[in-house]
């Protein structure tokens, strides 16, 4: 039989396109084959929701619940997760996305000077040391009010009102006598007689003081020759009027108040501090305070006087702490907000945020390296000022999350480590063991036997989501 030659080109090519087409279909599932070897080794990329990280899917999307973007997260042998030891969280690795989604920030546990806080409300005080009564050192009728309202501000160089008596003028006239009288007899030849003109106005003079005339005063008498008919008065001291007691044209007798005076530049906060804190407080520890009129600003003080009785109603003790008011801007009758300092000496502090509570166990999360996070037990002292003090379980220099802890710890969770197993940790509740169900509640009536539905719930696609 002859084989024309187009039929032998015919059955070359179909060959050579069998084997083309077979040589392909190896070299294309070969391939295929060591890429899913490859995956196997670095593991699947799968998507979650920084938010609910229980929402994972194969492919990237949007969260269903919230409707954020997914994140990638590696699962596998290569995963950027918790490494496991005997089946433990040893460390945790979060993605910068997750990082910046979670708002995780750090800071350094460092040795600094420590001082327990004593917080106490108190009530500001005139300071009794810096109070006065102005008051008659004569007989006499107020012929002049410098000071008519209560509030004023007074000066204790300037007078406050004038009285006119006529003690006062037949004193001066005394005096005036006394003077010439000493002029006449300084030239006696007797010693007695000379010397008796000084005791004379040595008597008088001091009769001028005893009413309250003042030395400058008693110095103008003497220029003059001429008797004051008014006789200023004083007060002993600068401040405001906080009372005032006459009127113009009254009458008053010798000691008679005429204002009562405060100085304002210092005053005084008697705080209450229970029983169980006042042992710790000591003269001259600092305080500062802080008003509902001034918020922001902090006004420091020293405890002056620990008062040596107990409030029996409320369990109390009263501490005094003098407080300077420049500008007067406290005024007495003011409530404040004081907190004692009491120094604890050196301590390793880290702020209070860092600490997770668990109830039985005191949790912080511990910088390694750049994203990666590991749990470390604390034990804790006291805290004051956003800070706590810590025992043990950290040293000076490690780095702490100290906000996104939380977070860390809810990823440590859902990633089954030791991390995310702490007993009675806050916002954790216990469900049914696994192979046994939970009893439904009854919710018939008392007696009957009888359990109603449970009303069905909105539904979730649940498909997405891996516990």
């Amino acid at each position: 039989m002859k084989i024309s030659k187009r039929t032998v080109i015919l059955l070359v090519l179909a060959i050579l396109l069998a084997v083309g087409i077979g040589g392909g279909y190896i070299w294309f599932n070969w391939h295929d084959g060591h890429e899913q070897g490859d995956k196997t080794v670095q593991g699947t990329v799968q998507y979650t929701c920084p938010m609910h990280p229980f929402i994972i899917k194969d492919k990237p999307g949007a969260c269903p619940i919230c409707g954020m973007s997914l994140v990638p997260v590696q699962k596998g042998g290569g995963e950027k997760g918790a490494k496991a030891e005997n089946g433990e969280l040893s460390e945790l690795t979060l993605s910068p996305t997750q990082q910046l989604m979670a708002n995780v920030e750090t800071e350094e546990a460092r040795n600094e000077p420590f001082a327990n806080e004593i917080t106490a409300v108190g009530i500001v005080a005139y300071d009794q040391a810096r109070q006065a009564k102005v008051t008659a050192w004569i007989a006499g009728r107020i012929d002049r009010l410098y000071v008519t309202r209560v509030g004023d501000w007074v000066s204790r160089s300037r007078p406050v009102a004038e009285v006119y008596s006529p003690d006062l003028v037949s004193a001066q006239q005394e005096y005036l006598l006394a003077l010439k009288s000493r002029a006449t007899l300084k030239d006696s030849p007797i010693a007695s007689i000379s010397q008796g003109g000084e005791g004379l106005v040595a008597s008088a003079r001091q009769k001028l003081k005893l009413m309250g005339v003042k030395n400058h005063q008693i110095a103008s008498l003497e220029r003059s020759g001429e008797p004051n008919i008014r006789l200023p008065i004083y007060t002993p001291l600068s401040g405001v009027v906080i009372e005032k007691l006459v009127l113009a044209g009254q009458y008053v007798n010798v000691g008679d108040p005429l204002f009562a005076i405060a100085d304002l530049s210092t005053v005084w906060v008697d705080v209450e501090v229970y029983e169980n804190e006042f042992p710790f407080v000591k003269i001259g520890q600092k305080v500062e305070f802080s008003s509902q009129s001034y918020p922001g600003t902090i006004f420091t003080g020293k405890v002056s006087f620990v008062y040596p009785f107990l409030d029996p109603n409320t369990r109390t003790i009263k501490v005094r702490v003098e407080l300077p008011n420049p500008g007067g801007k406290l005024k007495p009758e003011m409530y404040m907000r004081g907190v004692i300092k009491v120094p604890q000496g050196m301590g390793l502090t880290v702020p209070v945020t860092a600490v997770l509570d668990t109830g039985k166990r005191k949790v912080v999360w511990v910088e390694k390296k750049p994203g990666s996070y590991v749990p470390r037990d604390v034990t804790t002292a006291d805290q004051a000022g956003g800070r706590v003090r810590i025992l043990s379980g950290l040293t000076a220099g490690e780095k702490v999350a100290v906000s996104g802890g939380y977070l860390i710890d809810s990823e440590a969770q859902l990633k089954g480590g030791a991390g995310g197993g702490h007993e009675g940790h806050a916002g954790t509740t216990a469900g049914p063991q696994e192979g046994k169900s939970a009893p439904a509640p009854a919710t018939g009536h008392e007696g009957h036997g009888t359990t109603a539905p449970a009303k069905k719930a909105p539904s979730l696609d649940m498909d997405d989501m891996r516990m």
